[in-house]
């Protein structure tokens, strides 16, 4: 049984500072329904560059053909990934991983934080969160960036907002950039936010996640409504 798969690229574009989105066409092969659960993550890979692990920014889709993801550079597979064209051809195995519990949440509330790219699968749970909006109570992100151009996916803002998903963004290293926003690391920013009868899922740097875990357990969130994806 093989177990990688050859995708189609379907399109390379620029997501923020330092970032690329790549969506794969994965129609007519055996990973079409593979993907299940929101932060779920799948190895790609190019001839003699070897693997990657890579999370999905995708929502899980039954019969979906595509898969989208956010890449950083810095790494030789990487580097080619986000020079590929349309047409050309990426291997790819099935999706690994849990995910993020998203079934848990289902009549509560939940906090989500991401750093960077670490925005990619959390963009798949709210995705998968505004295909059932109404099942879910207060829905609130909380989005780090190094600068004011390191946003992904920021052209989408205004449709999570509009599903009623409230969007709180700051940035470590304004510079000179004029940012009038909030300033710093997530964690600093919770604010008044009530954690009771809420789950929060995190994907991003380990010293951004460990600070939210210990500011959340310190407003007495207990440990298991914390979720990382892996």
């Amino acid at each position: 049984m093989n177990d990688w798969h050859p995708t189609t690229v379907a399109a390379v574009l620029p997501a923020a500072e330092g970032l690329t989105e790549l969506v794969l066409d994965i129609g007519g092969t055996p990973l079409v329904g593979t993907h299940r659960t929101p932060g779920q993550y799948v190895r790609l890979a190019l001839p003699e560059l070897g693997e990657g692990m890579f999370a999905i920014a995708s929502p899980p889709e039954p019969f979906g053909t595509r898969w989208e993801f956010l890449l950083k550079g810095g790494s030789p597979l990487v580097d080619a990934l986000v020079k590929l064209q349309p047409g050309a051809r990426v291997t790819s195995k099935r999706p690994e991983g849990r995910g993020f519990p998203l079934g848990h949440a289902r009549g509560g509330n939940l906090l989500l934080f991401a750093t960077g790219s670490g925005i990619s699968p959390i963009r798949s749970v709210i995705e998968s969160i505004r295909q059932e909006r109404s099942a879910y109570g207060r829905v609130t992100l909380y989005f780090g960036a190094r600068t004011p151009l390191a946003f992904a996916y920021e052209d989408e803002f205004h449709h999570w907002e509009a599903a009623d998903i409230r969007v709180v963004r700051t940035v470590s290293q304004p510079g000179a950039s004029g940012w009038q926003g909030l300033i710093g690391y997530v964690q600093a920013h919770l604010g008044e936010e009530p954690v009771e009868d809420s789950l929060a899922f995190l994907c991003g740097q380990s010293g951004m996640v460990q600070g939210v875990i210990d500011a959340l357990r310190a407003r007495g969130l207990a440990r298991e409504a914390i979720h990382l994806n892996y």
